[in-house]
């Protein structure tokens, strides 16, 4: 019994390892930012739908507030439609490596 406890333990620490190791790689994202680059790379450009709203420029902006921001779209607590099917198919290493490439960017 002490030996699956302790096994149970050593599983769910290595779970808690695995979800803080997720570091963001910005050369990763390159192949990945693609279908950000028609709104976000395009300065001043103003989207229409589902109103029309300035979109923001992603380059310089912090990491951490770019994975914020795109976790939020895919949980639904933003509430656009394009960003959050767009979030949707995205893993938290992908969020992290966008967040690594636009951060670097000036």
């Amino acid at each position: 019994m002490k030996k699956l406890i302790a096994l149970l333990a050593l599983a769910s620490l290595a779970n808690l390892a695995a979800a803080a190791d997720v570091v963001g790689n910005a050369k990763a994202a390159e192949n990945k930012v693609s279908m950000c680059i028609g709104c976000h790379g395009i300065p001043g450009y103003k989207a229409t739908f589902p109103e029309v709203y300035q979109v923001p420029m992603l380059g310089g902006q912090s990491a951490k507030y770019i994975e914020n921001a795109l976790a939020a779209y895919k949980k639904g607590e933003r509430k656009m439609p394009t960003m959050r099917g767009i979030a949707a198919s995205l893993s938290e290493q992908d969020m992290a490596d966008i967040a690594a490439y636009y951060s670097q960017q000036k």
